[in-house]
C-alpha cells in the first residue's frame, strides 16, 4: 500500500511540471518562419493596339499615378476616324431634328382637305363632274399619308443618329486604346519597349510595381496554427538586408528603427500544406517614404509574431 502511495505522489509530482511547461509554451508568441517582404501588384502594362510606339513619357525609376499616360502608339489613322464620324453624327442629328418635310407634308394636308370640301360644294352645285370631285378626295387621303411618311422618315433618322454616335464613342475608344495609362499608382521598375518600336496588342511596355502597400509572407506550422485565422492579430518587423549585416555588436542599436513592429491582420491563411508541414500566410502593411525613399522594398526580410 505503501508503495502504491509512493508510485501515485511520483506521478502527480512529474505530471504538474509537465501541465505547467505546456500552458507556458501555449502562452508564448508564435513566430512566423521564412517572412519575406513581397509586391502586392506587380505587372507588365502591355500595349492594347498595334502600331508604332511613338512616345514614351516615363523612365525607370518614376513614381507615376493612377490613369497618367505612360505612352502612345501612333494615333494618326484614330484622330482622322474621329474627325469623320464626328462629322457623320452631326449630318445624323440634323437629319433626325429636321421638321420641314414633316410641316410641308401638314401644310399640303391642309390644303388638299379645304379642296376637297370645296369641291363637294361644287358638285352639289353641279358646276364639275363627279370624277373630279373623287380625285380631290384621293389627293386629300394622299397628304394625309405624306404626313405618316415623314413622322416614319423622321423616326428613322434619330434611329441613325444614335447609330452614328455609338460610331463616334467606337472610334473615341480605338483612339483612347492607342494610350498606354497607369493602371494604379506605382513605380516603374523597368521599361521594356523602345521609342518607334512597332508593336502588337498585349506586348509588354513597362513593368509597373505597387510601392504603398505591400505583402509580407511567411510559413506557419500547421499544428500550430490550428487556431490562426484570417483576421488574427499580429506585429510585423521589417530588417534591412544591409542592417543586418553588419556586426552583432551594433545590431541592437542601429536596427532598432528597423525592428519598429507594426500592428496589423492576418489577410490570408493557406488551406494547402507543403511538404514541410507549413501553412502560407501573409499581412498587408502601409509603406511610408522616407525623404522621398520608400522605407521598405520588396525582398527584405521580416518576421510576424501573433501574440
Amino acid at each position: 500500500m505503501r508503495f502504491t502511495l509512493s508510485v501515485l505522489y511520483l506521478a502527480i509530482a512529474t505530471t504538474i511540471p509537465a501541465f505547467a511547461q505546456q500552458a507556458a509554451v501555449s502562452k508564448q508568441a508564435l513566430e512566423v518562419e521564412n517572412c519575406v517582404v513581397q509586391y502586392i501588384n506587380k505587372v507588365d502594362v502591355p500595349a492594347r493596339a498595334e502600331g508604332t510606339l511613338t512616345e514614351l513619357k516615363v523612365d525607370e525609376g518614376v513614381n507615376v499615378a493612377k490613369d497618367e499616360i505612360l505612352a502612345i502608339i501612333d494615333d494618326t489613322a484614330a484622330k482622322i476616324t474621329v474627325s469623320l464620324k464626328e462629322a457623320e453624327e452631326k449630318e445624323a442629328i440634323l437629319n433626325a431634328t429636321n421638321e420641314v418635310n414633316l410641316n410641308d407634308a401638314k401644310n399640303s394636308e391642309e390644303l388638299a382637305k379645304a379642296e376637297a370640301e370645296a369641291y363637294e360644294e361644287l358638285r352639289r352645285e353641279r358646276a364639275i363632274p363627279y370624277w373630279e370631285l373623287e380625285k380631290k378626295k384621293l389627293e386629300a387621303e394622299r397628304a394625309l399619308l405624306r404626313i405618316d411618311l415623314a413622322e416614319m422618315q423622321k423616326s428613322i433618322a434619330q434611329v441613325q443618329a444614335f447609330g452614328k454616335r455609338q460610331e463616334l464613342a467606337l472610334a473615341k475608344y480605338e483612339l483612347e486604346r492607342r494610350k498606354v495609362v497607369a493602371p494604379w499608382d506605382g513605380f516603374i521598375e523597368s521599361r521594356r519597349a523602345q521609342l518607334g518600336e512597332w508593336v502588337q496588342p498585349g506586348t509588354p511596355l513597362l513593368t509597373l510595381i505597387q510601392m504603398d502597400k505591400l505583402r509580407v509572407e511567411g510559413d506557419i506550422d500547421a499544428l500550430a496554427s490550428r487556431k490562426v485565422v484570417k483576421g488574427t492579430k499580429v506585429e510585423v518587423r521589417i530588417f534591412d538586408k544591409n542592417s543586418s549585416s553588419s556586426s552583432s555588436s551594433s545590431s541592437s542599436s542601429s536596427s532598432s528603427s528597423e525592428q519598429k513592429p507594426i500592428e496589423g491582420t492576418l489577410g490570408y491563411v493557406s488551406m494547402e500544406v507543403d511538404l514541410n508541414s507549413r501553412h502560407r500566410v501573409w499581412v498587408e502593411i502601409d509603406n511610408v517614404k522616407d525623404d522621398g525613399v520608400w522605407r521598405y522594398k520588396p525582398g527584405m526580410t521580416a518576421e510576424i509574431t501573433i501574440p
